[in-house]
């Protein structure tokens, strides 16, 4: 498994889960789909971290993130 793609799609899952919490909250509805839209993402990020032996640091998150849209975008 790729860990490094992993970390990059838990941390854009949980980017896109923020703007659907804070509407249903705002609406006075339960973020149901919103949180679990989160946990998915945590999910992810658990496996990424997992997996790669060393971990992350946040200061190579964009050497991460660019190195994966550089490996899989033509």
């Amino acid at each position: 498994m790729d860990s490094d793609l992993a970390l990059i799609v838990g941390l854009v899952v949980a980017a896109l889960a923020v703007p659907s919490t804070v509407s249903a909250l705002s609406d006075g509805r339960r973020p149901v789909a919103g949180m679990l839209t989160f946990l998915i993402a945590a999910g992810l990020i658990l496996v990424a971290m997992v997996s790669n032996s060393g971990g992350y640091r946040f200061s190579e998150i964009p050497d991460v993130f660019f190195g994966v849209l550089a490996r899989y975008l033509p």
